[in-house]
């Protein structure tokens, strides 16, 4: 059985936010989606659209999360949540997430994209240039580092492939130089594009 057909048996037929049975599609939950049947939801252009388009929501089409909302399914959990989160400015979307309870893992799900958080609350990583850094990007050295707790001394111009971002510093990144992993200041790298 296919991922779209086990999420066609799931839902029904029907998008798992609005219940809409016209151009279903799987929509693979992010961050990491690993596309299996748990990690995935099925749902109608308009949701897909609309979660994918922010600027395009409206927020009466979402009133239908107050039924989904309560889906025993993580993954529709986890999506009802982000949208009650970006559309709460609007007042009834707060009364919902009020009520609205998930477990430990689901809620970790839930905040992995910081959809909820405020452009003021995002943490964001810059380059000694302000370029916005990435989990995934390559960077270059801007100037000689020592390490410390080691002899070696990560040389100007060194590439640092595949850096990790460290969740709650936005001034430290984390990568692979010459084998070892270390932290680095983002004062002292540049993206590269």
């Amino acid at each position: 059985m296919t991922i779209e057909q086990a999420l066609h048996t799931r839902s029904e037929s029907k998008c798992e936010l609005c219940g809409a049975t016209d151009a279903l599609s799987v929509f693979p939950v992010p961050p990491s989606s690993d596309d299996s049947v748990d990690q995935s939801v099925l749902l109608c252009d308009t949701c897909r659209t609309q979660i994918e388009n922010p600027e395009q929501v409206d927020p009466n089409h979402w009133r239908c999360l107050n039924d989904s909302m309560w889906s025993q399914v993580p993954a529709v959990q986890v999506l009802a949540w982000r949208m009650l989160n970006r559309l709460r400015g609007e007042g009834w979307p707060q009364d919902l997430l009020d009520m609205m309870y998930l477990d430990d893992e689901a809620q970790a799900w839930a905040e992995a994209t910081g959809d909820h958080l405020s452009d003021d609350e995002v943490v964001r990583h810059l380059d000694s240039n302000g370029a916005v850094l990435e989990a995934g990007d390559t960077v270059t050295l801007i100037k000689d580092l020592n390490v410390k707790g080691s002899s070696l001394t990560a040389k100007r111009g060194t590439a640092v492939r595949n850096i990790s971002l460290v969740p709650d510093n936005p001034e430290q990144i984390e990568g692979r130089v010459e084998g070892q992993q270390i932290v680095i200041l983002t004062k002292f790298v540049k993206k590269q594009k």
